[in-house]
């Protein structure tokens, strides 16, 4: 009874968390755009609707998430192949610098392509600042390695007898590739393709660095409502369509994510590497050296390079400059990051243990199933909509939050929180069940077998959940944005508002804020990644 009452609370507390922090706030939202003042319009949309600049703002996200899709997984494909079905050496290193972009915050690679395209960058003489091309080659830049692991792990469990078998029979290289491959691909492709969609959709960050006034997307539109025309009914609405736009793509996203799983159970357990041949893979190669170098690479060194020229040359003259302004901004960040992952990962924790219980009835098994869907439901919200679901309902007694800073690691918290999931639920799940059964034949108490078993096989988990925690919290600018005060910015804040400014000294500033920035998630997802362990997977 007491064991009962105990994973009865362990699922409660984490419950009524997201209730209070997540359901609530977004509940509240979308009354506001169904019932501004407590009767049921539709006021609100048709304002929204009639509105030109909705409209464009709306085929604008369309079109960019498309384009950034359609993108990634053209260029990702050959990027696939080449890292996950040839040898070469360096090829590690290689994927190191494919993997870095993914999880860079929004900011720094907002930045990191502004120092590319302003009248004194590199590719300034194209006139490409604030224009649809450089903002969807910047969410390539982010979605480019998510295209390559997703499609390279099921490549590289293909067995190859079939591929072999055709050309035997006589069919073409590129035959094959067609008719055989590509349709093995396809669970693969198509759970990138949705997930890519998704990210670019939600681009809030790179699109408030490098779109201009004239260039908007739903996520910005619903902070130019909010912060600068006050008007909470018509960011409601849009918030509304947003949250119909990426749950739509997370429900397919998840749709094939369990056909690529259950494509790759059928995988081989021989070798399907070779090495690296000049006549097969010397165009996919090439294509994937173009995108690393000038899309991954190339972006990053500029920004590093400018952010060391000064009007006298190079120099750290803007690092040292920082020093008046930047320390309050990394303690704040430091301070709200860490509140973040400790919440983070304690949910995240009593969420995962409970879920990877095995009830031998069906109606448990669904009621698990069914809570793990619900903590991974934040993923189907953009940040921005967390952000202005907190400030509409977080502002009154009984909790009136506006002025504490516990608001910022609440809503970091929030967006973490179901890639913790992610990370220790499988690990949990690894665990084979005769150890508990084992432990308990032999008189250990259900607490000793929870504390010897299961958290004895999470020591790296956490550690990999508590890296991508604390560097998705560190980096968080969504939701951030709108409830950060002005006298205590977090470090993306800082950074947004520095290359926001003109002359050279602030934008100077704010590409090595955004240096250092891009430096310490790097740092804490490379000691994260480390830990990983082999039955750990994440979004």
């Amino acid at each position: 009874m007491s064991q009962r009452v105990g994973w009865t609370l362990a699922g409660a507390v984490p419950l009524a968390f997201l209730g209070v922090f997540f359901a609530w706030p977004v509940a509240t939202l979308i009354g506001w755009g169904f019932f501004p003042d407590g009767q049921f319009t539709l006021s609100g949309f048709t304002q929204v609707f009639a509105d030109d600049r909705t409209r464009r703002v709306i085929g604008t996200t369309l079109a960019q998430a498309a384009a950034g899709t359609i993108t990634a997984v053209l260029l990702g494909v050959p990027g696939a192949w080449v890292l996950y079905r040839t040898r070469f050496p360096g090829r590690w290193l290689v994927r190191a610098i494919v993997t870095i972009p993914f999880v860079l915050p929004s900011v720094v690679v907002g930045v990191a392509f502004k120092s590319l395209v302003i009248a004194t960058g590199p590719l300034g003489h194209l006139g490409l600042d604030q224009s649809f091309g450089i903002i969807v080659a910047s969410l390539v830049f982010f979605n480019y390695a998510l295209v390559v692991r997703t499609v390279g792990a099921l490549w590289a469990s293909l067995d190859p007898r079939t591929e072999q078998a055709a050309s035997v029979l006589g069919a073409s290289p590129t035959r094959v590739f067609w008719t055989i491959t590509i349709p093995a691909l396809a669970p693969a492709i198509a759970s990138a393709a949705a997930l890519v969609f998704l990210f670019c959709a939600s681009a809030y960050g790179v699109v408030m660095v490098l779109g201009g006034a004239g260039y908007g997307t739903i996520e910005t539109e619903i902070w130019f409502l909010t912060t600068q025309l006050l008007d909470l009914t018509g960011a409601a609405a849009l918030s509304i369509v947003q949250l119909v736009v990426v749950g739509a793509s997370l429900i397919l996203a998840n749709h094939l994510q369990a056909r690529q799983a259950r494509a790759q159970r059928l995988r081989t357990d021989s070798s399907v590497e070779s090495p690296w041949h000049p006549r097969r893979d010397a165009l996919p190669t090439l294509l994937t050296a173009t995108v690393v170098l000038g899309l991954l690479v190339f972006p990053m060194s500029t920004l590093v390079v400018r952010s060391l020229t000064t009007a006298s040359g190079i120099g750290l003259d803007h690092y040292a400059n920082l020093l008046t302004t930047l320390p309050d901004a990394v303690a704040n960040s430091l301070r709200t990051a860490t509140l973040a992952t400790v919440l983070a990962l304690v949910l995240g924790l009593l969420v995962s243990l409970v879920v990877s219980r095995r009830p031998r009835n069906a109606l448990g098994r669904r009621g698990l199933a069914l809570l793990d869907a619900t903590f991974m439901l934040p993923l189907g919200v953009s940040a921005v909509t967390v952000g202005f679901g907190f400030l509409i309902t977080l502002n009154r007694p009984p909790l009136d939050l506006r002025s504490s800073m516990i608001l910022i690691p609440i809503a970091q918290a929030i967006v973490a929180l179901p890639l913790v999931v992610r990370v220790l639920l499988p690990v949990l799940r690894a665990i084979d069940p005769r150890l508990r059964e084992a432990a308990a034949v032999l008189g250990a108490s259900p607490g000793k077998v929870l504390r010897d078993v299961d958290l004895a096989f999470l020591g790296r988990g956490l550690g990999l959940a508590a890296g991508f925690a604390f560097a998705t919290s560190l980096g968080e600018f969504g939701a951030t944005s709108f409830l950060a005060r002005p006298d205590e910015p977090t470090l993306p804040v800082v950074v947004f508002r520095l290359i926001g400014r003109p002359g050279l000294e602030n934008q100077g500033m704010g590409m090595a804020a955004a240096v250092l920035l891009a430096v310490g998630c790097a740092l804490v997802m490379a000691v994260a990644e480390r830990m990983r362990p082999e039955e750990a997977t994440t979004w």
